[in-house]
């Protein structure tokens, strides 16, 4: 909701508004897991790994694999 240009706080604090709002945000990637994945995606040469709109799992689960990969490449 918004007024005057600005954003009402007491509509954004109203747990009723937006009775989704914890769910998706426990769902999303986090910003440490976004910049981390960004680097490791460009490290491994892979940017397609990265996406803006991953959930935790799928973010955590990429780190984990990019990570093994450049592990794996140094290892030689």
């Amino acid at each position: 909701m918004q007024v005057q240009g600005k954003y009402d706080a007491k509509a954004f604090a109203d747990a009723k508004a937006f009775p989704n709002a914890k769910a998706f945000l426990m769902e999303q990637m986090t910003r440490a897991q976004g910049l981390r994945l960004k680097r490791l995606s460009e490290e491994a040469y892979q940017p397609a790994q990265y996406d803006r709109d991953l959930s935790f799992a799928e973010a955590a689960r990429r780190i984990q694999v990019l990570e093994a990969e450049i592990e794996l490449a140094n290892s030689f």
